[in-house]
């Protein structure tokens, strides 16, 4: 109803402004015509972007057909005419963060399995997760994924949340995690070094084996985190929140760590 209401009302605009451009009996004075070509200007901006928009629709739509496709090739497209589609459209671009965020989770779902087998995303997943996160401004939401051994070194990654994920084994080498959300997410063995997670939330995460030297977990949330990691060495740790759950090495002493050591 709203579509229909809103080309009615361009038609309308279109109508009104011609009938005053058009020469009558009576001669138009100059504000009229003047308003005449200022509605017939407004009335085809309005028609333009009505007609826009469902090209708009029926191009997402298509593309969604392609990501339910039996082959890759065909998948491959389908997100290629998303990333598309979020270029072309600003007011399109929360729908498709939100459509390719969905296909991840669809196609690389992640179950908490206990013991994760480190292996690259496959072609479709690792293209879909490319489009995502190399996109200026993109809503990143990579939350139940399974990105096992995913590199994902150097990337710009603030305030995504990838809560339940399986990050086990992925290369986050110098990537910036910074007020991210890591509840519950896997990152054995996942090489951390250099990396920023100014803010973010590790609750419940299992970082051992991780390798986090010279990472920055300042005023990091790691409550109930396994940080058994592989190696910790000039870490930063000032400020973080921690509690009883949160396991260290055993020949390390979070001395670093500031008074919040043990609260809740």
């Amino acid at each position: 109803m709203s579509k229909r209401m809103f080309r009615l009302g361009a038609v309308a605009l279109v109508v009104l402004g011609v009938a005053l451009l058009v020469p009558q009996t009576a001669p138009r004075s100059t504000s009229l015509l003047l308003l005449g070509g200022v509605l017939v200007l407004a009335g085809g901006a309005l028609g333009w972007h009505q007609v826009r928009d469902g090209q708009v629709i029926d191009r997402y739509r298509r593309a969604v057909e392609h990501l339910g496709s039996d082959q890759a090739e065909v998948r491959l497209g389908g997100l290629h005419a998303l990333a598309q589609i979020a270029k072309d459209s600003a007011r399109s671009r929360q729908l498709v963060d939100d459509t390719i965020g969905d296909f991840l989770r669809e196609r690389s779902p992640w179950t908490d399995a206990p013991d994760p087998v480190v292996r690259s995303p496959v072609p479709d997943v690792e293209t879909a997760l490319a489009i995502l996160i190399r996109r200026p401004g993109a809503a990143i939401d990579l939350s139940h994924v399974d990105l096992c051994g995913a590199d994902l070194g150097k990337q710009e990654l603030a305030g995504a949340v990838i809560r339940r994920a399986n990050l086990a084994g992925a290369r986050l080498l110098g990537t910036c995690l910074d007020d991210c959300v890591l509840d519950g997410t896997d990152l054995r063995d996942a090489d951390l070094r250099g990396a920023s997670l100014r803010k973010a939330s590790l609750r419940v995460a299992c970082l051992e084996g991780a390798d986090l030297r010279a990472a920055d977990l300042t005023d990091a949330d790691l409550r109930g985190a396994d940080m058994r990691a592989v190696n910790l060495d000039k870490a930063v740790l000032t400020g973080a929140r921690v509690n009883r759950g949160t396991l260290w090495p055993p020949d390390f002493t979070p001395a670093r760590v500031s008074a919040s050591l043990f609260s809740d």
